[in-house]
């Protein structure tokens, strides 16, 4: 009786068993546009698995990437910081995190999470301090360097600093598509990581260029899709692809089978109300680049990847976290990719690190109200990789306050201003109508950046490694 009642003065004493932060899966495109997705307004191209995410979680409306080009934009995912302070400005490829950089990852692991990276890094090749292992990922998969990820049938991706072989790879040979095996390492890693919080970030390639896809996912589009403007290039690193088309479509196809095999395997496991999932686009649609907008894949939105209007920074967010996050509902909510890191963080009861540009959007998750940012920020310095400096001019611009749009469309060039809701393609410039607005934005922007770094030519040793 004694001991009994000791058992049950102890259970008091400790209360019940704390129950573990929710897993995190952070699924992210590549060159995704806007409207490439059936829950966006997408006809032509069938993302069914997507598509239920968004009904089974929130849809937001007004999300943005962190820059209109790929390293860049997951520096501000990874740091916090956005384009006028994270230490990546610059995108041909292989330029390195500091090692003095926070990234989420290591604010995750050390709240306890299981951390592991699939797909494209982008942010340092070996011999610097960006490798993500170095960066609070316990495992990481894919490629390294972002140039590499052009091909997805490049002879070898890596496993930690360890080269992995794709067999049938070797000499120009298209035998293993590099996005079925990464996408199989990382259900591997959520398999292996069931009885723990983890973190998984899936940076996949598709659909970025070059436009390949097997079979299997052409098959239901060829024939069904106009094909007026092959994919034919002088550039060798990319292969001719007559049925352009069909290979875009079936890319992203075969990207929303993935995401299907993601959400059945948290089912399979019992994981699918302790894991927040997120779904998104490193930035803009590429398509525009080639002139072609067969998928209508911006919306109504102006521009491309590659520039500061709607069409090249504002991307596809969905958030699905059952029983937490509302199902069913959309969002206009702003916010972008300098988020995250304090947004996971909070999610994962963790500490983020001081001085971050962004600020946790978890009540927005949540359904709850929260006062926005006043400001959000984008730049794109312009970078000559033979000598590793920036231009000393001013860089190419975009600034949101509220409704109001602020761009400098190239280096130097004058500030236009657009009001989002009322003209969301951005094609009525007010920045002579409106003095004041103006004159807010212009003093933000006197304190928005400090100047980037150098940076060493990254593709030093590159042509050697392919």
């Amino acid at each position: 009786m004694l001991r009994r009642e000791f058992l049950l003065s102890a259970a008091a004493v400790v209360g019940p068993k704390p129950t573990r932060p929710p897993n995190i899966v952070w699924i992210m495109g590549d060159d995704l546009g806007y409207s490439d997705l059936g829950c966006y307004g997408q006809k032509i191209i069938r993302t069914p698995h997507i598509d239920r995410l968004a009904s089974e979680g929130t849809r937001f409306t007004d999300a943005y990437s962190g820059c209109t080009v790929c390293a860049p934009s997951r520096s501000v995912l990874m740091t916090g910081k956005h384009m006028g302070h994270t230490s990546v400005r610059s995108n041909p490829g292989g330029v390195p995190l500091l090692a003095e950089d926070v990234t989420v990852a290591q604010v995750l692991k050390q709240a306890g999470y299981a951390t592991g990276g699939f797909g494209k890094w982008g942010l340092g090749d070996l011999g610097t301090d960006g490798v993500p292992w170095k960066h609070g990922f316990d495992e990481f998969f894919g490629y390294l360097n972002q140039v590499h990820a052009h091909w997805y049938y490049h002879p070898f991706l890596f496993h930690n600093e360890q080269r992995f072989v794709l067999p049938g790879n070797e000499k120009g040979n298209r035998t293993t598509y590099s996005h079925d095996v990464i996408a199989g390492k990382a259900l591997d890693f959520i398999r292996r990581s069931k009885d723990r919080p983890f973190f998984c970030y899936m940076p996949v390639t598709l659909p970025h260029w070059e436009l390949l896809v097997p079979e299997d996912s052409m098959a239901p589009y060829r024939g069904k899709v106009q094909e007026d403007k092959p994919f034919i290039t002088p550039q060798k690193h990319y292969a001719d692809q007559p049925e352009a088309h069909a290979a875009y479509a079936g890319m992203i196809s075969r990207l929303d089978r993935d995401v299907g095999r993601v959400l059945a395997l948290l089912r399979e496991l019992d994981l699918e109300r302790d894991t927040v999932v997120f779904f998104t686009s490193d930035n803009g649609g590429a398509l525009r680049l080639r002139g072609d907008d067969y998928f209508g894949s911006y919306a109504s939105f102006r521009g491309n990847k590659q520039e500061m209007y709607e069409g090249g920074i504002r991307v596809p967010m969905i958030v699905r976290w059952p029983g937490k996050v509302p199902a069913g509902r959309t969002s206009d909510f702003p916010w972008m990719f300098q988020d995250v890191l304090p947004t996971l963080s909070a999610i994962a009861g963790g500490s983020a690190p001081g001085g971050l540009d962004g600020s946790s959007v978890l009540p927005t998750l949540l359904g709850k109200s929260q006062k926005p940012h006043e400001f959000l920020y984008w730049e794109q310095p312009r970078y000559v990789a033979a000598t590793g400096e920036f231009q000393k001019e001013q860089p190419m611009q975009a600034v949101r306050m509220g409704v109001w749009k602020a761009v400098r469309p190239k280096p130097d060039a004058p500030l236009e201003l657009y009001h989002l809701k009322d003209d969301p393609g951005e094609s009525r410039n007010l920045a002579a109508d409106r003095p004041e607005v103006m004159a807010r934005i212009e003093k933000y922007l006197q304190t928005a950046r400090t100047e980037p770094r150098r940076q060493t030519d990254p593709n030093l040793g590159y042509w050697n490694e392919k």
